[in-house]
């Protein structure tokens, strides 16, 4: 199984690579996605390392003035008509050396620093020329991975809490996830703009598997409302419609610290600051996104001040943190493996996006319900962080089967285990060569 998985993933990774960059999956998402570059990395190291430094550099060449990464950098060989939203409606203005129209103006969860301390270990393992090589990328990465934190904990801090807002569930990464329902009631779903623009994620994939026409209809009028506003952060919570707190976002903005710590201690930069941002981002999300009546972490609408009621898996991501309070570390193990969600000892397969036992939980629509891979990838590291051995291992031998057994998909039916959405998909396929190759605590996520 493993030689046949090994081979399979990597097949995926060759076709995926365009010029300079992966593309998640080709015809449904031919560009290059933020977070997708991260969890590609990790995995790409392992087959071809010249890749994974060329990705993230790739995308760290679009990154903003500001600091900001945009969460799609467009492909200008790709045709406007072949994805919505696309450049044009994005009207991204030139910064910097970058055309206009070459980028959107959202961002998405933080991850590159700690890919990119993943593929400096691999290559460091490799020999001194390897290391030294990768020394240099690390270099070259740094100062733009510290803009990248320096933006998100600056100008999107939009509670005052120490803790990141995101502006669209599209930052998320979990785009339709129930954690936003209840911010999301507040923002008319204007159907007309449907007409205006035309989905084109539905001609490419089950509409039964994606976000509802109300739905998008509102992330539409999210990023009209953005752009228009020159993709400005000032009082987003007074003027934006949807500005909301997310424990997983903001639990890989602080792992994102701790990556910066072991990636500063090469390029000779300073890693006590890593390590104490981090402290403080940990201190906010256990502070501020922990329902203490259910025990559970819970998005915030930073508007109004409430958590979401909707138990959904970035709450249970903040495991990740290695200085998370015990108590809250095991409710999260026990929420985990409650019939809400249902770990593998128990169902036979990976975490699902939802709470299983909810009235509204889809087994096919996206993240309402489905298994993901890369979530249940950051689950078992934080399981391994904190100690649980046996339940990492449980969650890895799992991931593997389902990977083996449906092939690379974007993701799984929670009940059966059938692949869903788009085929040979490249972070399922990288994700599972690191699962295969490397069963070692995260040195990322250890508190110093």
């Amino acid at each position: 199984m493993s030689a046949d998985l090994w081979n399979s993933a990597a097949q995926v990774l060759d076709t995926n690579w365009s010029t300079d960059h992966m593309v998640p999956s080709r015809g449904l998402y031919p560009h290059q996605w933020s977070w997708d570059a991260a969890f590609i990395a990790v995995g790409l190291a392992y087959v071809n390392p010249t890749r994974a430094w060329r990705d993230l550099r790739s995308l760290f060449e679009a990154q903003w003035p500001d600091g900001r990464v945009p969460h799609i950098v467009f492909d200008p060989r790709t045709a406007e008509d072949d994805y919505f939203p696309g450049p044009g409606f994005w009207d991204v203005p030139a910064y910097g050396d970058r055309p206009a129209r070459g980028s959107t103006g959202l961002v998405q969860p933080p991850l590159h620093a700690l890919a990119a301390w993943e593929v400096y270990r691999r290559a460091a393992a490799h020999g001194v020329a390897c290391a030294r090589e990768a020394g240099d990328q690390l270099a070259w990465l740094y100062p733009r991975l510290v803009a990248q934190q320096e933006y998100l904990t600056g100008r999107r801090d939009a509670g005052g809490d120490g803790l990141v807002s995101i502006v669209h569930p599209w930052e998320s990464g979990l785009d339709n996830s129930p954690s936003w329902d209840a911010a999301l009631a507040a923002v008319p779903a204007d159907l007309t703009l449907l007409e205006r623009f035309r989905r084109r994620d539905i001609e490419n994939a089950d509409a039964a598997h994606r976000p509802t026409d109300a739905d998008y209809a509102r992330y539409v009028g999210l990023v009209v409302d953005y752009r228009d506003g020159g993709y400005s952060d000032v009082e987003l919570a007074h003027r934006h419609a949807f500005v909301v707190e997310c424990p997983s976002f903001n639990t890989i903005l602080a792992a994102a610290e701790l990556a910066l710590a072991h990636i500063a201690a090469v390029v000779g930069a300073d890693p006590a600051q890593h390590r104490q941002r981090a402290k403080r981002i940990t201190r906010a999300i256990s502070e501020h996104l922990f329902d203490p009546e259910t025990r559970t972490f819970r998005s915030r609408d930073v508007r109004t001040r409430t958590l979401s009621p909707a138990p959904c898996v970035n709450g249970l991501v903040p495991l990740l943190l290695p200085d998370l309070p015990t108590g809250q570390v095991e409710a999260i193990m026990a929420e985990a493996g409650s019939p809400r969600f249902g770990l593998p000892a128990q169902t036979g397969l990976p975490v699902p996006s939802y709470d299983r036992t909810a009235p509204d939980f889809d087994p096919l629509r996206y993240w309402r319900g489905p298994v993901w891979i890369n979530i249940n990838w950051l689950l078992r590291r934080g399981m391994l962080v904190h100690g649980y051995l046996d339940e990492a291992e449980d969650l890895r031998l799992a991931m593997i089967r389902l990977v083996h057994t449906s092939g690379h998909f974007e993701y799984y039916h929670p009940r059966t285990g059938a692949g869903i959405g788009a085929p040979t998909f490249s972070w399922t396929a990288a994700l599972a060569l690191d699962l295969l190759a490397d069963r070692s605590v995260p040195a990322y996520a250890r508190a110093a």
